[in-house]
């Protein structure tokens, strides 16, 4: 890939502090803790029936707006079981020193119960983003931004997250053309110790990669090569923009494949069967780094549909474009595909809604 136009350099380091996680014994829960990985079609899946402890567990990722998520009744012909659903996942850079709220990580996805398939579009952070209706921002300043404006309002965090998700939701369904149901939120500190959890992933190191930051604590130095990385090494290839130390500089499109790449090596790595017996650790490490807008009842609908969901099931379609300070520019050819592909996954679901009057 070429190397001109770089991006602008970011300082980055990794979070000091571990959040406590919960620990199960149940290997379906994997999957509601880590929606990457549901899209990578990662994980064994169901030991029995669900549990009150599974119940419970679903009740503390989900953020759906009623009291009691248990209550919450999606018509069966509505269900992710018959009809197909979009899912913005945002990953947050939260940590203390240099986080925020901005959603570093962005990808659409579109999920089709009928073939057990999904399309998964990675959206680079600084895409210029141009929506009627909306001022024009960066990709990854939206949610922070309608996150801020809603806190501003006398809204507390809690109030203020899923005002932020649903006016996410609406600006990228109208991005892409398709309505998008679920936003799922992961910090990145819980993908870093996933990887750990795991014992490490194996993949392609495309360039050596070195960047240094005393103040700011990152040390990245890695290796051109394929090799196995831990899980801040693994953050660190996903995230790598900025040498300072006589190594290329990479760019945000180039980031998005990387994230494709772990996303697939976490998948290959959790169907081992050398790594189920890892599955408590993962659970533990996932922690509270994840919260998902879906009601309980379809969380649990959502597993048994895509329990088994596979790497060769999923297509990948990396968002590319050209930089003009402040933005990347997106290539429309290739937003185009992008917007097909997510449609025809969701054409069956639009389809019905028509016949339906809606």
């Amino acid at each position: 890939m070429s190397t001109q136009n770089p991006l602008p350099p970011r300082r980055e380091t990794r979070r000091a502090k571990k959040r406590e996680g919960r620990k199960s014994r149940k290997r379906w829960l994997l999957w509601v803790l880590l929606p990457l990985l549901v899209i990578a079609g990662a994980a064994a899946w169901y030991i029995g029936d669900l549990l009150g402890t599974a119940k419970e567990a679903i009740r503390n990722i989900s953020t759906d707006e009623e009291e009691n998520v248990e209550t919450t009744v999606v018509p069966p012909e509505q269900s992710v079981r018959e009809q197909p659903i979009a899912m913005l996942v945002m990953g947050l850079d939260t940590r203390e020193k240099i986080g925020g709220m901005n959603t570093d990580v962005l990808m659409a996805a579109a999920f089709d119960p009928e073939k057990k398939r999904a399309v998964v579009v990675t959206i680079p952070r600084d895409s210029r983003i141009d929506v009627e209706g909306y001022s024009t921002r960066k990709a990854n300043a939206y949610y922070a931004n309608f996150y801020t404006a809603a806190r501003n309002k006398g809204r507390d965090a809690k109030e203020a997250d899923l005002q932020a998700r649903r006016e996410v939701k609406e600006l990228f369904g109208k991005f892409f053309g398709i309505p998008i149901d679920y936003t799922a939120k992961i910090n990145f500190k819980g993908f870093s110790d996933i990887v750990d959890a795991l014992g490490g992933i194996e993949v392609y190191v495309d360039q050596d990669m070195r960047y240094k930051d005393v103040a700011g604590g990152t040390d990245i130095n890695l290796k051109k090569g394929f090799q196995k990385l831990n899980g801040d090494q693994a953050l660190d290839f996903v995230r790598y923009r900025q040498s300072n130390a006589g190594t290329r500089q990479s760019s945000d499109l180039e980031r998005n494949k990387r994230q494709s790449e772990v996303v697939g090596a976490l998948a290959d790595r959790l169907l081992s069967l050398g790594s189920l017996t890892k599955l408590d650790d993962v659970i533990d490490a996932v922690g509270n780094n994840l919260s998902i807008d879906m009601p309980a009842s379809e969380i649990e609908r959502m597993i048994g549909v895509y329990y088994n969901i596979r790497r060769s099931d999923i297509t990948f379609i990396h968002l590319d474009g050209k930089w003009r300070s402040p933005y990347v520019h997106l290539d429309e050819a290739k937003l185009e595909e992008a917007k097909a592909a997510l449609l025809e996954i969701m054409a069956p679901r639009l389809a019905h809604r028509e016949a339906a009057g809606r």
